[in-house]
């Protein structure tokens, strides 16, 4: 059941999650797939409507400040400078959790994803459920993220009470995570909050340890339309093609700023994903760090 996203609507999707239900919910990165994440039987709906490895943490959804703090441990010094510079807005902090969040819906760490969407829907409606909502991606787990309700695969439709129409995602990518859990920040995934944003913020930044899974998007595939994905070497503005099985190719240019382009990506993909083509070739996008994140997603996208 779609939703246009009235107040009457989001009060009735507040109704789903304190029944233990699931809900799409729009935030400004990609569209989730929410859930009381206190409630450890509706976070495990989660799971199995995604097909998503139980070891793979989920983050927490708040509205406040307080909230943040009821579900979290001791916050280092640069937390508290990064929630302020970029709360509400695209970046999860990985922090020591406490007995409000359910091992499984940290996958069984002693941590907890947690940030704040500038979404106003997704805002109103932990407000409204009252609880923080676990909300990975709307997707069936490595597949393509929905950043429009269109998007939304029948499963995870069926799965959920009710999907929030908000519109396109403005952001279009899911967040910046960094860990927050030792003496220095790690960043685990990169967003359109990107790593001079953070170093700028809170100075040196630690280094990964590789075996270390903290939070989502580790997996070297994700993020993944159905058409397998082939990068090719041009020399144009970067841009989006589709190669159908016989007929003439498709294309789709993309913008040369790298938030317009990450904003613009997954719709992109979702497009020409469903005129079934043989294979989308996708263009490189420029070599410099502001270009990191969108090159990311194109990277584990076309990982086979």
């Amino acid at each position: 059941m779609i939703l246009s996203a009235t107040e009457t609507a989001i009060q009735t999707a507040a109704e789903f999650i304190r029944d233990g239900d699931l809900v799409v919910m729009p935030t400004e990165t990609v569209y989730g797939l929410a859930a009381d994440a206190t409630n450890s039987d509706a976070v495990a709906k989660i799971f199995a409507a995604k097909r998503r490895p139980a070891e793979n943490p989920l983050i927490v959804h708040v509205a406040t400040y307080d909230q943040a703090r009821s579900v979290t441990g001791e916050w280092p010094d640069y937390a508290r400078d990064l929630i302020t510079r970029f709360w509400p807005g695209p970046l999860t902090l990985v922090l020591p959790k406490n007995d409000q969040i359910p091992m499984i819906t940290m996958g069984g760490l002693d941590s907890v994803a947690v940030r704040m969407p500038s979404h106003p829907v997704a805002l109103r409606l932990i407000r409204v459920a009252g609880v923080p909502l676990a909300a990975p991606s709307a997707n069936r787990f490595t597949e393509l993220s929905p950043t429009e309700v269109r998007h939304l695969h029948p499963e995870i439709l069926e799965a959920a009470g009710c999907a929030l129409d908000g519109g396109p995602c403005e952001v279009g990518i899911e967040s910046t995570i960094v860990d927050a859990t030792g003496p220095q920040p790690v960043i685990l995934r990169l967003g359109v909050i990107s790593a001079l944003d953070i170093q700028e913020t809170v100075g040196s930044l630690g280094e990964r340890a590789a075996s270390t899974v903290r939070s989502p998007g580790q997996y070297p595939r994700h993020y993944a339309p159905r058409a397998p994905i082939r990068l090719v070497d041009r020399v144009t503005d970067a841009g989006l093609t589709f190669h159908p099985a016989g007929g003439v190719p498709g294309r789709i240019t993309m913008p040369n700023d790298p938030l317009a382009y990450a904003s613009r990506l997954y719709a992109a993909f979702h497009e020409l994903d469903e005129r079934g083509p043989a294979e989308i070739q996708v263009e490189p996008v420029p070599p410099s760090a502001e270009w990191d994140a969108v090159r990311d997603r194109i990277n584990r996208a076309a990982t086979q």
